[in-house]
């Protein structure tokens, strides 16, 4: 298990669409854009004394390539993993990847997935994450990072 004192930053993964947050589906998403969810997680980060690096990507094997760094850094992951979710076993292979070396993957989820389309409601990324949080907005990424330094101190 990666310990706390081992661990200088967690790194936040956004998936496919997340870009457009403050454009894409408002009512659903909010009004706040994905620079806004960056400060906020800078800034939560800062709280909890330890760096938060937010990236997005649209690229299914960029997001992979990250989770494949993560496990070679040793770095703990916040994964949104959004329409990966509910296929991608490529990226359900490389979060087990972090999971299997004990590094804390905390799946997180603006909405509450169970709550929308039938094809929302299967996830190949919970069963491998640490844990998930789901449908509390923005404020799930600080429960994120919060259960991902909790995991560290166990």
């Amino acid at each position: 298990m990666v310990k706390r004192a081992e661990v200088s930053k967690i790194v936040v993964i956004n998936g496919p669409n997340l870009g457009r947050l403050g454009v894409r589906e408002p009512e659903i998403y909010g009004s706040a854009t994905l620079e806004d969810l960056r400060a906020a997680c800078t800034q939560w980060g800062q709280e909890l004394g330890i760096n938060v690096e937010v990236r997005q990507s649209d690229s299914e094997a960029e997001v992979i390539g990250w989770m494949h760094q993560a496990v070679d850094e040793k770095t703990p992951v916040v994964l949104n993993p959004a329409a990966f979710t509910h296929y991608s076993y490529g990226l359900a292979d490389a979060a087990a990847q972090v999971t299997d070396v004990h590094i804390p993957l905390i799946e997180v989820h603006i909405s509450n997935p169970a709550g929308r389309e039938a094809f929302r409601k299967h996830s190949v990324i919970s069963p491998i994450a640490t844990g998930t949080i789901t449908g509390m907005g923005f404020y799930g990424y600080k429960l994120a990072l919060d259960a991902a330094v909790h995991a560290l101190e166990d």
